[in-house]
């Protein structure tokens, strides 16, 4: 109360009226003063540390960890006064059409994207990036299980051939692999790559015809990864390409939080899953 009305009334009056002591009321003022700038010094750090990408509540849970019970109201104060923008706040795509692949696959997966055993489902999706003056391309293939990009590939053209890279990229025995889903690109219609499923034994599931929400979480995917991986970075070359994803995928699941997974990190969420079964 003293701390909010010192425009208007003297110090000394308050601590009177409310018979507080001055040096309990300067003491308590002189301890939050040094709490408020440990709190925004954490803030800066954990902003900057998320490739400037967290909000208010992923830094509200991240202060959490470190022992701070901050509002995302205060937070979110403090991200104004010091300059704290997130990349999500000013970046917009346009979309880029595509070739429809027409093949009579229905589509399996129905939007089911939750309660997934690993490596059950497996998505994907491809997505653009400058490199040099020419468009180059990114797949990634995303377990539901946990979020995880669990394989990756980038390349000059938009084909097959970057799809299946992306396959052989995998750290898992693919005949762990059950249902394989994505849109109708024309990208993911190649009898190699239906001959390399039907050897692993992986259904497919294709989404229904111009309705991007039967891929939502490899679309949500994509999303991300834009924002926080291709906005703002200029590669010159595939090699530097291929640098920089190695790392942001490495990040993506390791130490990035995931609002979907309880603010854990994918690779937490699967230790969390596997004790919780264990037990």
């Amino acid at each position: 109360m003293i701390r909010n009305n010192r425009h208007k009334y003297s110090v000394s009056a308050m601590c009177r009226c409310l018979q507080v002591p001055r040096s309990t009321y300067y003491y308590e003022a002189k301890k939050r003063d040094h709490q408020d700038k440990e709190i925004t010094k954490q803030i800066i750090k954990i902003f900057k540390d998320s490739r400037r990408i967290y909000g208010q509540r992923k830094i509200k849970e991240k202060l959490k960890d470190l022992g701070f019970i901050v509002s995302r109201r205060r937070i979110g104060g403090i991200m104004a006064e010091q300059g704290l923008v997130s990349k999500y706040t000013i970046v917009q795509y346009k979309p880029m059409k595509t070739v429809v692949n027409e093949e009579k696959i229905s589509n399996r997966l129905n939007r089911e994207f939750d309660e997934k055993d690993e490596l059950e489902v497996v998505v994907s999706d491809l997505t653009y990036v400058r490199v040099g003056r020419r468009w180059h391309y990114i797949c990634v293939l995303v377990d539901l299980f946990n979020r995880e990009i669990i394989g990756y590939s980038a390349g000059p053209h938009k084909t097959a051939e970057l799809v299946k890279r992306a396959f052989a990229s995998v750290p898992y025995n693919l005949n762990r692999l059950k249902l394989f889903h994505t849109d109708r690109g024309s990208e993911f219609k190649n009898k190699s790559i239906d001959q390399s499923l039907e050897a692993f034994g992986i259904e497919r599931s294709l989404s229904v015809k111009g309705t991007p929400y039967d891929n939502a979480v490899a679309e949500s995917t994509f999303k991300t990864l834009k924002t926080e991986f291709i906005f703002g970075e200029h590669f010159e070359t595939q090699e530097g390409l291929d640098l920089g994803l190695f790392d942001y995928v490495n990040w993506y699941n390791n130490v990035r939080i995931h609002g979907s997974l309880g603010y854990m990190t994918p690779k937490e969420y699967k230790k969390f899953k596997a004790i919780l079964t264990a037990s």
